[in-house]
């Protein structure tokens, strides 16, 4: 395995060499935010919004890795779109195209051999072309029936060479664009959620109390009148952390908590035997409704002035019908 190097020979970075590089980034960005033209990326946009077809991504190395997000970020908004390789396009994979769809070509130079080549095909295809590249001028622009010019002052890197910059701002352009596409088409929270079912995004917008909390034979449950030293297995052996009291109609009274049971034991270790669970109950306890979002269950259980760790699931009638456990929650990746 290997180590570290010694202190004496590891190379260092200065605070203030860091500081300054970011703050150099921030005025790379700002001259892009000040450049653009908005309206050259309202009809681009537009464009997008009014393709009845596929809207293609494609790029070549970094670029490409862009342009490759940015169609994923338009699929999962429920738009029609894909990632392309100009390479892979020339052997086949350009074989759906049609005059329905939107390719668009990501380049700062604007002279990628690969995206040239595949100009001819796609327009074979009668596809609509866009160039999005940040050098005035450029052969592919010239080739395209629409381009996107995005103003690039220089890379970051010292040598003003590694696209460090120029694909920051590729990528703040494209997701913008893909968040105006979004709103244009009304996208709901819970059609978002449907397209990210198994993501953290999706269950926190997806799931309600009804899918997470326990019912029936895992509730622990009890009757005012049971003596608290009888239910200790019951507390106990569910695991829950309480007991729920309820009266014969199943209606909710109030919880009983193991921080309830220390509490009383500490006051009255011989009252243990004599004490009931309805005299010692919180009887307002916090409780949530089985249609409520998951999340909005672990937020009420967080909420001040102190947290707790599960919550009653009642119906409007008061009846009880489960329990949601904040570990419940964690568990199920919210």
């Amino acid at each position: 395995m290997g180590s570290l190097p010694p202190k004496s020979m590891e190379k260092q970075i200065s605070e203030s060499s860091l500081s300054n590089l970011f703050k150099s980034q921030q005025t790379l960005l700002n001259y892009f935010f000040s450049n653009l033209s908005i309206s050259q990326t309202l009809a681009f946009t537009q464009t997008l919004l009014s393709t009845p077809g596929t809207i293609y991504f494609t790029g070549v190395g970094k670029s490409g890795f862009v342009a490759n997000k940015i169609a994923q970020t338009l699929t999962s908004f429920s738009i029609n779109s894909r990632f392309i390789s100009p390479v892979d396009a020339q052997h086949g994979d350009i074989g759906t195209m049609s005059e329905n769809d939107v390719i668009v070509m990501f380049s700062k130079s604007g002279n990628t051999q690969e995206l040239l080549d595949l100009v001819p095909s796609a327009k074979s295809k009668k596809a609509f072309l866009v160039a999005v590249t940040s050098v005035e001028g450029n052969v592919l622009a010239g080739m395209c029936h629409m381009n996107v010019h995005l103003p690039l002052q220089r890379e970051l890197c010292p040598f003003d060479l590694a696209p460090v910059t120029s694909t920051a701002i590729q990528m703040v352009f494209g997701d913008t664009v893909a968040i105006a596409l979004m709103e244009a088409k009304n996208l709901s929270k819970e059609e978002y959620a449907t397209n990210h079912p198994a993501g953290r995004i999706g269950k926190r917008l997806i799931f309600k109390v009804k899918d997470v909390m326990l019912k029936k034979d895992e509730l622990p449950l009890c009757r005012e009148g049971d003596l608290i030293v009888d239910q200790i297995v019951e507390l106990s052996s569910k695991q829950c952390g309480c007991l729920l009291v309820i009266d014969e109609g199943h209606r909710l009274i109030g919880t009983f908590t193991d921080g309830d049971l220390r509490r009383t034991l500490g006051n009255s270790l011989e009252g243990i035997f004599k004490l009931t669970v309805g005299e010692m109950c919180n009887r307002n306890p916090r409780t949530i409704g089985p249609d409520a979002m998951a999340v909005e269950a672990m937020e009420k259980m967080e909420s001040k002035p102190s947290p707790v760790q599960f919550l009653p699931v009642i119906d409007d009638q008061n009846t009880l019908i489960g329990i949601v456990k904040l570990h419940g929650l964690v568990s199920a990746g919210l």
